[in-house]
């Protein structure tokens, strides 16, 4: 039942995140800065996530001095997720930026590696390999279309995957006993200082508040810093890191679909078999491992 209930959480949070390239870029049409969307998102955030919380009454239960600061350390990596994710959209087409911000999967197997010392199987290596297979068709880089494309987009889409990555992890590390609700507050609360503080030059530009800003940072913090840090913290610590990022991969095809959809962003038939190829890797190296470990079990 625990699991059932991960799985669920982890693909309502994914596909929320998904729908987040439609707000930023008519943010960017209307003219709005990076640090404008980032700082009226970040208040609405903190104000909806705390309200919600106190009406709950959620519980204080586990919370201390060391782990109140390890909840606002995780929640600045999702406040730097959105600084370098829409800031790559700024530059790039969201499909592309979509793309990179996806190698969170194999960074986040890496940092399995690193600080849980989860050695990668060879199944899990093999995924990687097809994931960059599938980033080099999904980026369209065979037709020559990326050579043109700001580096400040590419890097700041690369930068996106690592703060993803690290947050995904940190999420079913960090106070895990602490209820959702407190948790998701603590972490809004760091991303909301962490953008204070770097866009401390916009903030006299975001008043008198706009309606299409408000509307814009409404549509962004539900869905990108509101429900998919909530339903991380409430299915993160129920599943494997494997099996989140699995499911996390929802998010690329509902992100690339609505930026075609609703943006009207072309994605050619070649992207969409390199997003193929990715989902595909993602999906191998979850099952290809637990199938290698029932092997060696009964041999």
């Amino acid at each position: 039942m625990k699991l059932n209930k991960g799985v669920i959480y982890i693909l309502l949070g994914a596909s929320f995140f998904g729908f987040t390239p439609i707000f930023a870029k008519l943010g960017f049409s209307f003219g709005y800065s990076l640090g404008q969307i980032n700082i009226v998102q970040m208040v609405i955030s903190f104000f909806l996530l705390w309200s919600l919380t106190l009406i709950k009454r959620a519980s204080f239960k586990g919370l201390n001095k060391k782990n109140i600061v390890q909840i606002m350390i995780t929640g600045c990596l999702i406040g730097l997720t959105s600084i370098f994710y829409y800031g790559s959209m700024e530059y790039l087409p969201a499909s592309l930026a979509i793309i990179l911000m996806f190698q969170f999967v194999w960074i986040g197997i890496i940092l399995e590696w690193i600080f849980s010392k989860i050695k990668p199987a060879p199944i899990t290596i093999l995924s990687i390999i097809l994931i960059l297979i599938g980033v080099f068709f999904a980026s369209n880089f065979v037709n020559g279309d990326i050579g043109g494309l700001p580096y400040k987009g590419l890097i700041f889409g690369i930068l996106s995957a690592f703060t993803y990555a690290g947050f995904i992890f940190c999420s079913g590390k960090v106070a895990v006993n602490v209820d959702p609700w407190m948790r998701s507050s603590l972490m809004v609360t760091g991303s909301t200082i962490l953008v204070f503080i770097v866009f401390m030059h916009d903030i006299p530009t975001v008043l008198p508040l706009e309606s299409d800003l408000l509307s814009i940072a409404v549509g962004v913090s539900l869905f990108g810093a509101v429900l998919p840090p909530l339903f991380f913290a409430a299915g993160a610590p129920l599943v494997s890191g494997g099996v989140a990022n699995i499911l996390t991969s929802i998010e690329l095809p509902i992100a690339i679909l609505s930026a075609s959809l609703i943006l009207s962003e072309v994605v050619t038939p070649l992207q969409w078999l390199g997003i193929a190829i990715i989902l595909v890797a993602i999906a191998c190296n979850e099952l290809g491992t637990k199938l290698f470990q029932r092997i060696k079990e009964y041999p």
